[in-house]
């Protein structure tokens, strides 16, 4: 299948470059993938679009400030450092990691041996290259008190602004709990304390499930065949305790409905084919989802409008189907909804 079919035309004023005013005043668009029906809705009304007794399963990682401005030793300007995450054997007995994998621009003109100047007067050292990273070794370990002090949250680029006081806390769902993605969980974002409690009033039983988002999900697609693309590598993690409270829900019957395609990633990886359930699990999960997948988990999916070409954007016309996806994104483009992370959302079902 062609990268090209998974295209779609969006005016750049569609982008939201901020938050909308309150998180569930988002509107929604509510997809059936059956008969490609559609309806227009606000995120307030969720919880009287499903059935007591769905699950709904959502990603707890936390959005690291993990954006810094640093200076190459010797050069007259800055350059902007993505530390993605630590590169294992790094770590102290403390939990802090003085080797990272960083995204940067033109990342092969740094050489070998190059030291970069980080604030607060950290040095690190560029001791290789893997993929898409530079590898650095910093000569003081990492903790998160230094990525909260010194860190930019990690806005995505077509977000076309620096970062504001604002976006500390809305580019961040409002259960976020461990540090480590580098882009946000975004379908997340349109939860509040106030509407999560009015959904599991209503019978709605919410379990937690956690994939640190890194460049697994983010990264573009650049080849013209999806299935040359390389998914990279990205650390999840699914408790024995909700495995089984899972099964106990497909048993009966009850729909699970993924906030976000990490969410979905990581219910899809848990999936044992042999057992035919649900296991517990913590590690690397490079699962690309595509149109021909078998969803053996998964039943609805809440999501927000992906960029065009994009993994995430595949995943879900695998869900939904590509014709009646890229359908819905165009009335969607017609209803002038606001796309991308502090955009409006889908309930497909």
């Amino acid at each position: 299948m062609k990268t090209a079919d998974f295209s779609f035309d969006l005016p750049g004023e569609l982008i939201a470059q901020h938050p909308s005013a309150r998180r569930e005043a988002a509107r929604l668009m509510v997809l059936d993938r059956g008969t490609g029906e559609t309806q227009h809705r606000a995120v307030a009304d969720l919880p009287d679009l499903l059935i007591p007794g769905t699950v709904m399963v959502c990603n707890d990682s936390r959005v690291r400030k993990a954006r810094f401005s640093a200076r190459v030793a010797g050069a007259d300007s800055e350059r902007e450092f993505l530390l993605v995450r630590a590169v294992p054997g790094g770590t102290d007995d403390a939990g802090r990691s003085s080797r990272w994998e960083a995204m940067t621009r033109k990342p092969s003109r740094l050489r070998v041996g190059t030291v970069v100047e980080f604030p607060d007067g950290r040095a690190a050292t560029v001791t290789g290259h893997r993929s898409a990273f530079v590898l650095l070794s910093f000569d003081t370990p990492l903790d998160e008190a230094y990525f909260a002090a010194w860190g930019h949250v990690p806005l995505p680029p077509y977000i076309d602004r620096q970062d504001e006081d604002e976006d500390e806390s809305r580019y961040q769902t409002v259960y976020a709990r461990e540090p480590g993605s580098v882009a946000a969980p975004t379908a997340g974002l349109h939860f509040t304390a106030e509407l999560l409690e009015r959904i599991e009033q209503l019978g709605i039983q919410i379990e937690w499930v956690r994939l640190h988002v890194g460049i697994g999900t983010f990264l573009p697609v650049r080849v013209d065949e999806i299935e040359r693309h390389e998914m990279h590598e990205e650390r999840c993690e699914l408790l024995p305790d909700v495995a089984g409270r899972l099964n106990v829900a497909r048993e009966a019957g009850r729909p699970i409905l993924a906030v976000g395609t990490t969410s979905v990633r990581t219910l899809e990886s848990a999936w044992d084919e042999e057992r035919q359930s649900i296991v517990g699990f913590s590690g690397e999960t490079r699962l690309f989802i595509t149109p021909g997948y078998r969803f053996r988990v998964v039943d609805m999916l809440f999501t927000n409008f992906h960029t065009p070409r994009s993994t995430l954007l595949m995943l879900v016309a695998a869900f939904a189907g590509r014709e009646r996806v890229l359908a819905a994104y165009e009335e969607a483009v017609r209803r002038r909804y606001r796309f991308y992370s502090y955009g409006d959302a889908m309930l497909i079902g």
